[in-house]
This record gives structure tokens, sequence and C-alpha cells, in this order.
């Protein structure tokens, strides 16, 4: 499994928490509870999904609506780009990013070994509370733990939101802010927007003639 699918799968395996939940637990509450719930899933319905590419780009997207601070990940990745932006254009790159992992990485998330396991290591509060980090890490049988780290931050109603992932020593979020940083060098966000857009179309295009 790719890096970023690795993302994709650490980023979903908190997403199906439930709004009720979400709102009281603490978010090493949150990854303990739901990240064997939903690996569980990918691996129960791996037929269906395989079958139906779709069917799994529907459920990832809808996970991780709930529980993943989009636009605030947005930001971080577009840096100091992102700081005349409006909001139509990061709600826009939001959903670009999204959309553009999903149909990258998403298949992938159905090469999980059925028996791995995780383990929350810690819970550590980050500039005074304001932020969190889980240490957790990925039990395989046929190799070394993988560590995932996520960093949590609450939204207006106080309910933590997960804003970034950290697998083995690598963020989603600078992963892609050095990406598109250079992109966004030579090309107005508005472009690379388009870009981003028009990349998603070609991919879906080929799974409908596949």
């Amino acid at each position: 499994m790719t890096l970023r699918a690795c993302f994709l799968a650490a980023l979903v395996g908190l997403a199906a928490t439930l709004p009720a939940f979400a709102a009281t637990a603490s978010p090493g509450e949150i990854v303990k509870a739901r990240t064997r719930s939903v690996l569980g899933t990918l691996v129960e319905q791996r037929a269906a999904f395989q079958a139906d590419p779709a069917k799994l780009n529907a459920f990832v997207k809808a996970e991780l609506e709930q529980v993943m601070d989009r636009e605030y990940s947005a930001r971080l990745v577009l840096g100091r780009h992102g700081r005349a932006a409006s909001q139509a254009q990061i709600d826009a790159f939001a959903a670009a990013l999204t959309d553009n992992l999903l149909r990258r990485y998403g298949t992938a998330m159905l090469d999980f070994d059925p028996d791995v396991d995780v383990r929350v290591k810690s819970e550590t509060p980050l500039q005074n509370g304001k932020l969190v980090r889980v240490a957790s890490e990925v039990l395989r049988k046929g190799g070394a733990p993988v560590p995932v780290d996520y960093l949590f931050r609450p939204d207006a109603s106080g309910a933590w939101k997960m804003f970034d992932v950290i697998v083995e020593g690598v963020s989603y979020v600078q992963t892609y802010r050095t990406q598109f940083d250079e992109q966004l060098r030579s090309q107005t966000l508005d472009q690379v927007i388009a870009k981003a857009k028009h990349e998603i179309q070609e991919r879906d295009r080929d799974l409908d003639h596949a």
C-alpha cells in the first residue's frame, strides 16, 4: 500500500465516528473506538467495494465529511498561497484535495490485512491544549508496527476535528503543501483547482470505461 493510501485509510479510520460520540469523546477515545471498526468494514465489504469503486468512493467521502476539518487542512496545505483566497476558493480547493486523494488511492485501501489491529499509545496536548496529538500504531502480523499520529483541534461546538495525519513521520498536510507549493509558484489558485478537477474527471472517465 502506498503512503498516500495509508493517509487516506487513517483519515477514514476516524471519520466513521458518530457525531454524538465525537461531541463528547477525547481525541484518543475517538481513535481507539473507531479505527478498528472502519478497517473491519473495509475488509468485510472488500468484494463489494472492488466490484463497485463508486460505492467505495461514496463511503469514504461521506465518512471524511463527518470528522475531518477539511477547510483548516486546506488552508494549511495552501500556506501563504491561501492568504488572499476567498472562502469559495478555499472550499473548492478543499473539495478538490479530498477528491484527488480519494480517486488516486481509494482502492488501495482494500489491500489491508484483515488481521491488523490498532494501539493508541498516547494523547498529548499542544499549544496549551488548543491542539491534541494522538500517537497510535497499526499492528501487523507480517511486519513492524506502523506509527500513525493524528492532530486534532476543536470546532466551534467544542467537538474535536482531525486536520492532519502523520504516517511513519510523513505528514498528509506537509506532503500536499510541498506538492501544491510548486504548482502555485507558477499558476493561480483557480488554475490549480481547475487542473485538479480536470484530473479527477479524467480518472472518473477511465473508471467508467474500465
